[in-house]
C-alpha cells in the first residue's frame, strides 16, 4: 500500500469463512479485480486481523464455529461504524436475513455465491464506504468553514456548492446502481418535485431542498438488501418492513452533514402523510415539512407512471387519479394541484435519466 496521501487507495476487503475454498475462491476473485483482500477462518482471527489494520469491507459467513457473523457485524458496527459488511449464508432464513440486514449489513448473499454476485456486492459496498469517507471529509471542511465563515463566505460559496451537487448526485448513483428497475426515480421525482414547487412560487431556497432532498430522497435503500429491491413477487411482511426502514436509514446517513437545507429531516418525511398513516414517524399535517410534502406527491405520481419489477407502469392518468382522490386527506392540497396543473394545462413530461 503507497504511502502518498494524495494516491488513491486500494479498497481493502477481508473474506471471513470456516470453509477453505470458500474464502480462497472468494479471495481469488477479488484479488483478479484489483482489491487488497486478506483470509480469516473465524470470527477471532477476523477480530484481530480487524484490530491490526484498516478494511474498507469485510465478507463474512454467518454460520461458523464459535461467534457468528452477525456477531462480527454488530463488533464491527460498534467500533467502525463505516466500514461496510456483506453476509454471506448456507441456509437461507427470512429471519437471518431481516437480523443480518437490523444488524447493519450492507448485503446478504446466499451461498453458493457466483464471481459476478460477489464482486457487484463488493463494489456497491466498496463505493458505500467512499462516499461515507467523503462525507466525513464534508464534516471536516464544513467544521472549518463556520470557523471562518466572514473570510471564506465569497470565496468557497460556488465551490461548496459545486462539492454539494456533485455528492448529492454520487450518492444517487449508488442507490440506483442497486436497482437497475428504478435507475432515474430519484432524478425524475426530484425534477417534478422542482417544477411543483416553483409553480406553488415558493422561495428560491425552499424550491433548491426540494430538489436536492428528492435527488437522494431513496438513499436509505442503500440498506436493503438488492434481492427485495428488485423481487418481481409481491414482498413479505419482514421485507416490507425492511423496506420500510429506509426513510430513516437515510435520515441515519445524512444528518450529521451542515446542509443549508433540512435535507436529512425531508428525507425522513417524504413517506409521511396527512391523516397521520404514513411513515416512520406517523406525523401528520403541518407536523411535515413542506419540502417533504411535495416530495411525497412527486414520488408517488412517478412510481405510478413507471415500471417497477412486480407490475408494468400505471400511467400518469392513473398516478392524478390517486393523488387527486387524497388531496387534503393524504396529499398537500397546494402540492396536488401544483402536480395536477403541470400535466394538464403545461404538458409536464419526466426527464431522461442524466447520463452516467
Amino acid at each position: 500500500m503507497s504511502d502518498d496521501p494524495h494516491e488513491p487507495q486500494k479498497t481493502r476487503v477481508l473474506v471471513v469463512d470456516d470453509e477453505i475454498s470458500i474464502r480462497v475462491g472468494v479471495q481469488l476473485f477479488l484479488r483478479e479485480a484489483d482489491y487488497e483482500t486478506d483470509v480469516a477462518e473465524d470470527t477471532q482471527v477476523a477480530q484481530e486481523l480487524l484490530a491490526q489494520g484498516t478494511y474498507d469491507v469485510v465478507v463474512s459467513d454467518i454460520v461458523m464455529p464459535g461467534a457468528s457473523g452477525v456477531a462480527l457485524l454488530r463488533q464491527i458496527r460498534a467500533t467502525a461504524p463505516d466500514v461496510q459488511v456483506i453476509m454471506m449464508t448456507g441456509e437461507p432464513t427470512a429471519e437471518t436475513a431481516v437480523e443480518a440486514v437490523r444488524a447493519g449489513a450492507a448485503d446478504y448473499l446466499i451461498k453458493p455465491v457466483g464471481k459476478n454476485a460477489i464482486l457487484r456486492s463488493v463494489a456497491t459496498a466498496a463505493q458505500t464506504k467512499r462516499l461515507k469517507d467523503e462525507r466525513r471529509r464534508l464534516q471536516e471542511e464544513n467544521r472549518i468553514y463556520q470557523q471562518n465563515l466572514e473570510q471564506l463566505v465569497e470565496k468557497r460559496t460556488a465551490a461548496l456548492r459545486q462539492a454539494l451537487d456533485a455528492f448529492i448526485h454520487a450518492m444517487a448513483a449508488a442507490v440506483e446502481s442497486r436497482d437497475p428497475y428504478t435507475a432515474g426515480h430519484q432524478h425524475r421525482v426530484a425534477g417534478l418535485a422542482r417544477r411543483m414547487a416553483q409553480e406553488m412560487a415558493l422561495p428560491e431556497e425552499t424550491i433548491l431542498a426540494v430538489y436536492f432532498a428528492g435527488s437522494i430522497h431513496d438513499l436509505g435503500k442503500i440498506s436493503v438488501p438488492a434481492e427485495i429491491l428488485s423481487s418481481p413477487a409481491k414482498l413479505s411482511k419482514d421485507a416490507m418492513a425492511i423496506i420500510r426502514e429506509h426513510p430513516a436509514s437515510g435520515f441515519e446517513i445524512l444528518k450529521g452533514i451542515v446542509f443549508p437545507w433540512p435535507i436529512a429531516e425531508i428525507v425522513r418525511q417524504h413517506h409521511e402523510r396527512l391523516d397521520g398513516s404514513g411513515y416512520p414517524q406517523g406525523l401528520s399535517a403541518d407536523a411535515i415539512l413542506i419540502e417533504a410534502r411535495i416530495l411525497a406527491v412527486a414520488d408517488v405520481v412517478e412510481a405510478m407512471a413507471s415500471h417497477r419489477p412486480y407490475r408494468p407502469a400505471l400511467g400518469t392518468d392513473a398516478a392524478l387519479e390517486e393523488i387527486g382522490r387524497g388531496r387534503g386527506v393524504r396529499y398537500d392540497a397546494a402540492a396536488v394541484d401544483a402536480c395536477a396543473k403541470l400535466f394538464k394545462e403545461q404538458a409536464f413530461a419526466f426527464e431522461a435519466s442524466p447520463s452516467p
